[in-house]
Parts: structure tokens; sequence; C-alpha cells
């Protein structure tokens, strides 16, 4: 085992995982329905994110594009300038506001972003004083083609990201992917490395693929990397152009999952014990075992 070289899997070695600032909290994910009323969705999703903070959430999680239907034609519509902010990004000002005046963290799940002459699928990360901690836009788009079941190209009008994201918070150190991130196992092996706590995937699977992989691929990502798991869909609407599988979930280090809902909106409250990755990491230490010998996964950005 000695010749396995497991530190050399991992190109710059990996992190050791951190202390996180809490032993555990709650997290909320809020399943909203979504509709073509911007300023009712922005209200909505307020009401909900503050129903959760005065339920003792300290982490809220909102959907993947839930201030815009989802659909080519509306991304243009929807989109706004978050780095122009006030009137130019009306969503990221009321996610900064409740975040600040709740005193919270929120993974405010995804939005059309304008910047320039190209358009993003972003999500933002606020911190408990309001500010803006990050920027996460989707790096893997949604291309699909399953004839007479589902076809999408978000390649049509957004634009892929180019960094991977990892935020340290109040709550912990979180990764960051937008639902078909969460299908590239390399991503959140990156995010493992750099010591997550947490990755959180505001998604949007389909009728087609949801039932065959939304839990699946979650419960993979967290076991793969010994690490808490968070998912947060649209609730489902059967009269939308994009009709979402919903079943927002919250997966443990040992890939077990914790919190659950089906298609409904719903807010989902769970709690996220950090002891549980060191257990479970001690129960399974797949860092010790890995073939740094054979294979490498080597990190660009550090």
């Amino acid at each position: 085992a000695s010749s396995y070289k497991p530190e050399d899997a991992r190109v710059p070695p990996a992190i050791k995982l951190p202390s996180p600032p809490v032993p555990k909290f709650k997290i909320a994910l809020c399943q909203l329905l979504v509709t073509a009323d911007k300023e009712r969705n922005i209200a909505h999703a307020r009401k909900a994110i503050e129903e959760a903070a005065e339920n003792g959430a300290q982490l809220v999680m909102l959907p993947e594009i839930w201030n815009s239907p989802y659909s080519n034609d509306s991304f243009p519509v929807y989109a706004e300038d978050i780095d122009a902010g006030g009137g130019a990004s009306p969503s990221s000002v009321m996610l900064s506001e409740v975040a600040r005046s709740r005193k919270i963290t929120i993974v405010g799940g995804s939005i059309p972003e304008r910047s320039g002459d190209r358009l993003y699928n972003t999500c933002c990360v606020f911190g408990t004083d309001g500010q803006l901690k990050a920027k996460h836009r989707k790096i893997h788009l949604f291309d699909i083609d399953i004839p007479g079941k589902i076809t999408f190209q978000e390649s049509k009008t957004l634009t892929a990201g180019e960094t991977p994201t990892i935020v340290d918070t109040d709550v912990g150190r979180i990764g960051i992917g937008i639902c078909y991130d969460i299908r590239f196992q390399e991503l959140a092996m990156l995010y493992g490395a750099r010591g997550a706590h947490l990755i959180c995937y505001p998604g949007a699977f389909n009728m087609t693929t949801g039932p065959l992989h939304w839990e699946l691929l979650q419960r993979a990502r967290a076991a793969d990397n010994q690490l808490y798991v968070a998912t947060c869909s649209p609730a489902r609407d059967v009269g939308a152009g994009y009709v979402a599988w919903g079943h927002s979930t919250l997966v443990g280090p040992f890939g077990e999952v914790i919190a659950t809902t089906k298609h409904d909106e719903a807010t989902i409250m769970a709690e996220i014990d950090y002891s549980l990755i060191e257990l479970r990491r001690t129960n399974l230490p797949l860092e010790k075992q890995r073939r740094g010998d054979l294979y490498q996964l080597i990190d660009v950005q550090r």
C-alpha cells in the first residue's frame, strides 16, 4: 500500500478538511413554483426564505432559474445584470437584503445573468452581511436530445462558465454547481480536494432524466467524496413548457438520503452534522487508498 502514493492522486495534494465554523446547523431547500410573473416570483421567493429563517435555517437554498420560466425564449427577457445591481438586478438585490436582515447564508439558486452581450445561468451566494460572496456560472450547458422524450439546448442562448466555485461561509466551505454540472464527477472531486464540506446543486431535472438519475447522481457525488450534497428544484408545473421533476434533497456523506420531498411546492428543513464527515472518512478511508501511482486529478486553478 505504501507504493500507492495516495497523496499524488490529487495535484496539488488535497487540502485537509478545514474545521467548520459550526458543528451543525439547519438547511432549508425551498422548492418553489415558478411563473411567468417575475415580480411575483421574487416576492414569493422572499417569503419562502424569510419563513425558513424564522424556522431556524442558517443556510437557505433556492432552485435553478427561479425568477423566470425555463426556456431559451425567456432567458434574454428575464436576464439581469448582477454586477450592476440595483434596478438592473432586482432578484439579487432581494437576496442580499434578506441575507442581511435575517443574518443567514443564501445559495440563491440561479437566474439568467446578462454580462455584456452574453447570457449565463448564474448562482449567487450571499453571506450573513448581505454581501455577494461568490458567483457561479453554470459550467456544463444542458444540451440534450433524447428523441421522443426531451430535447433542449441551453447553448442556443447561454454561454458556459469557466470557473469552478468554492466559497467559505458562516456554515462551512461550499462548492457550487448548477443542474447539469452534477453529472460531471470531476467537478465534485475538485471541490472535495479543495476541502468542501457541502456541495450545493440548484437544478431542474426533467421528467425523463429525473426519475432515472436525479437521486442517483446526488448520492454518487456525496458517497464518492464523503461530504454533503444538497439539491433544490423548482416545483413541478405540468402546464409549463419545461416540466421539472422536483424532489429537492439533502444527502449525507455516506450517500444516505437525509431529507427529500416530492414534486409539489415545499420547503425542506434538515440538519447538517459535520461530525458525520469525519466519521465516514474514518470508517471508509478512501483518501488513504487512492492509487496516485495510477491516476491523478489535476486542479489547474491551484
